[in-house]
């Protein structure tokens, strides 16, 4: 089972090693450089809400999410999220329980709706989770994203009304 709750400052160093696997990866997140535990507990605490979750049985972090506006003013009141599970936790339906907390939080946090501005398309596992919950695509940016290995893929944009 899988406990979801508010980022602490004592979580930053699993926190980073989750988040730091995708940066490696490089086929999802648009960041190249990595954090340090220290770096994290910055990136982490700043955000409007950073949701991490946890193996009940073991207690330790298995995935987690930042959720901030996507911009500001008079469209501050459309959320963003990235989401990121644990390597070797992937395929156990934390990805979905993580994007469904969100939503739950943005909506409690007074967000209205939910954009995802760059879903790479070749993250299928990550579009199922999406459309599951009734994300609706936008539409596609060819090439909008540069793989690790260089080569181009399409982002996709998606929205949901909370």
């Amino acid at each position: 089972m899988v406990i979801i709750r508010e980022f602490f400052k004592t979580d930053a160093e699993q926190a980073a090693e989750i988040w730091n696997r995708v940066i490696e990866d490089g086929v999802a997140f648009p960041q190249l450089e990595k954090l340090s535990a220290k770096e994290a507990e910055k990136f982490f605490s700043e955000q409007e809400f950073t949701g991490i979750a946890f193996d009940a049985e073991t207690n330790e972090a298995v995935g987690l999410y930042i959720l901030h506006p996507n911009n500001v003013g008079r469209c501050g009141h459309i959320a963003n999220a990235s989401y990121a599970v644990k390597a070797n936790q992937r395929g156990k339906h934390i990805g979905e329980a993580i994007v469904a907390h969100s939503l739950e939080k943005a909506k409690e946090l007074g967000f209205r709706l939910m954009q995802f501005n760059a879903v790479v398309a070749a993250n299928y596992p990550a579009i199922h989770i999406y459309e599951k919950l009734g994300f609706v695509r936008i539409g596609t940016i060819p090439e909008g994203f540069r793989m690790k290995d260089g080569h181009y893929e399409d982002i996709i944009l998606f929205y949901h009304v909370l």
